[in-house]
């Protein structure tokens, strides 16, 4: 029987599936909502506003991100953009988001992006500031009310010729961020409250209305299967582990994806128990590659992608007991490699390498998967970008467009063979540990050995999955990154 608390049966741990605001585009702010006017550094201010010397007076200097409350009816906000020539749709979602928060008390927002008419006003500008916005003002509340004001409506100003595609621009992105807002959730969740098999109800619950065919398996069915990682790894647990598979298939594909992702609900790092620190409170989110893959899939329905999408979620947790893995223990994949277990808090891999090996036996064009997997990954490239690795560039290349257009970043680092050594074992195939170096690259090498050559990227986002520090579009608490990187790489993924 599962030690996890009861949650009430309608999915509230998932607050962020029905609770968004009313996004539209029209050509006029409406009533009753605080109006964002963009300032730019320089020149005369929008009309409406004080002049610049007003504003100058007040302390308002129209640097980039920096907002000024102007009292009156209707309220408006004063938000610098700095040289307009320098805009992006990257610092547009940032400006969105700072307009977001200073307005953090009200319910109903209006951004004026009408007045960015000079040297064009691209139409992806308006998805930006929607994600800005909706991702500003995210809170977790699942389990206790809302500290701020949730947002009931956003509503972006355009030039009239331009509101029919920058309304498109704004669904999409809509959906892009409601994900992020599912795949926080999912991560901020306490592990008592979001266990595997309570993550296999959410799916089931959640990808139903998505248009997902959802399948989840229990132990007798993982014992079937062979999954000798998953299965090694929840040893030590009270609850039992989960494999769900999620598949997306539109009418006439264009392409296939397999998604493989880390759902360890918790990670206490088994027999090799991690330092008695802060890190324990965190590891909550050591499922958020499983969690990201559920709510970018989530999207594809609605936003047309035309490449089938087969996920495969791998959750359990990995706690220590007299039945743990332990460590010079060895467990055999599905594919028959045997694993001598040398940290079993390497254990991400494990829990993945049979997934790896179900998705390559799929035949899919391209294989990804998702963790937060290594520390090693976080010091090289800290907590605002990812690891990228793999053994085809082609499809590193897609993975790493994806995230620049998400602004979800991402860095490949080498897939360097002459590390490979590291993984022998004198009594298996593979170790799942190489040595106290280039551990980020040693994890992917094992991960590749599962792939059957099959065109496949790894993104490790151990250190992206925590907003540290918290600020703008990522508030304090998990980020839910890689939702829209994996959702933006399914609608554009070519063969």
């Amino acid at each position: 029987m599962s030690r996890a608390i009861a949650v009430a049966p309608d999915f509230d741990a998932v607050p962020s599936a029905s609770h968004q605001p009313n996004v539209t585009v029209s050509a006029a702010p409406g009533t009753d909502a605080v109006v964002g006017v963009l300032v730019p550094a320089a020149g005369e201010a929008p009309h409406g506003l004080p002049t610049r010397a007003e504003l100058d007076a007040a302390g308002f200097t129209g640097a980039r991100g920096t907002t000024l409350l102007l009292p009156g009816t209707p309220l408006q906000i004063a938000v610098g953009i700095g040289d307009p020539a320098t805009l992006t749709s990257d610092a547009i979602r940032d400006i969105a988001a700072a307009y977001a928060l200073a307005a953090s008390g009200q319910a109903r927002l209006a951004l004026r992006l009408d007045t960015l008419t000079e040297p064009s006003l691209p139409v992806e500008w308006f998805g930006a500031a929607v994600e800005g916005i909706v991702l500003a003002r995210y809170e977790f509340t699942a389990l206790r009310p809302p500290v701020g004001t949730p947002l009931d409506e956003v509503t972006l100003v355009a030039p009239v010729d331009l509101i029919d595609d920058a309304a498109t621009a704004a669904r999409r992105s809509a959906t892009l961020a409601r994900a992020t807002c599912i795949s926080r959730d999912l991560a901020n969740c306490p592990p008592a409250h979001l266990s595997a098999a309570r993550m296999g109800e959410v799916a089931v619950a959640l990808g139903a209305e998505a248009g997902l065919v959802v399948e989840t398996f229990d132990r007798d069915q993982l014992l079937e299967l062979r999954c000798g990682g998953l299965l090694g790894v929840n040893g030590g647990s009270h609850d039992e582990p989960r494999m769900i598979k999620l598949t997306y298939a539109p009418d006439s594909p264009t392409g296939s994806l397999a998604l493989v992702g880390k759902g360890i609900m918790y990670d206490s790092g088994g027999i090799s128990l991690k330092p008695a620190d802060g890190t324990h409170a965190t590891m909550k989110n050591d499922m958020a590659g499983a969690g990201s893959i559920l709510a970018a899939m989530l999207t594809l329905r609605d936003l047309g992608c035309r490449t089938s999408v087969t996920g495969y979620l791998m959750c359990t947790d990995n706690m220590p007991s007299g039945s743990a893995l332990k460590m010079g223990d060895v467990i055999t994949a599905r594919n028959g490699t045997t694993v001598e277990v040398a940290n079993t808090d390497a254990e991400g891999r494990l829990v993945m390498m049979d997934a790896l090996v179900m998705a390559a036996e799929q035949q899919p064009d391209a294989i990804i998967d998702m963790a937060t997997l290594t520390g090693a990954s976080m010091r090289a490239l800290g907590t605002l970008v990812a690891g990228v690795m793999g053994n085809d560039q082609g499809v590193i290349d897609q993975v790493l467009a994806a995230a620049r257009a998400t602004d979800e970043r991402a860095w490949q680092l080498p897939q360097e063979r002459a590390y490979r050594p590291q993984l022998d074992s004198d009594v298996a195939h593979l170790s799942n540990l190489g040595g106290p170096n280039a551990g980020a690259i040693t994890a992917a090498l094992f991960l590749e050995e599962f792939v059957d050559g099959t065109p496949w990227a790894h993104i490790d986002i151990a250190g992206t999955a925590l907003a540290d520090p918290p600020g703008g579009w990522r508030p304090r608490g998990c980020t839910g990154f890689g939702a829209r990187l994996l959702a933006e790489l399914a609608l554009t993924f070519h063969r």
